[in-house]
């Protein structure tokens, strides 16, 4: 069976300290997040704000997805997240219930 992937953005805040990541379950991966489970940079800056984040057919696909915006400018990320969520709603909310 193929199991499709998410990449997604975090942030501390409007405009704060931003993470790109992949996984396969958001669900999980954002429940990781906020209970800082994970450790690490996201844990150390409170980094947990679901701010954006797209569905891919395969995990590859996201992994691949993740390579490409990982060279991305940081400009360009904030432009991709204000096109979908300018108030920089926390998606997570809607993605866990």
């Amino acid at each position: 069976m193929v199991k499709g992937g998410f990449v997604y953005l975090l942030a501390s805040g409007r405009n704060g300290t931003l993470y790109l990541g992949v996984t396969s379950d958001l669900t999980r991966r954002m429940a990781q997040h906020r209970q800082k489970t994970l450790g690490g940079f996201t844990a150390r800056y409170s980094v947990e704000r679901l701010v954006w984040f797209e569905a891919l057919p395969t995990i590859e696909d996201a992994i691949a997805a993740e390579k490409t915006m990982k060279k991305w400018r940081r400009a360009w990320k904030i432009a991709l997240i204000e096109s979908t969520n300018p108030e920089w709603r926390n998606l997570a909310d809607d993605v866990m219930g």
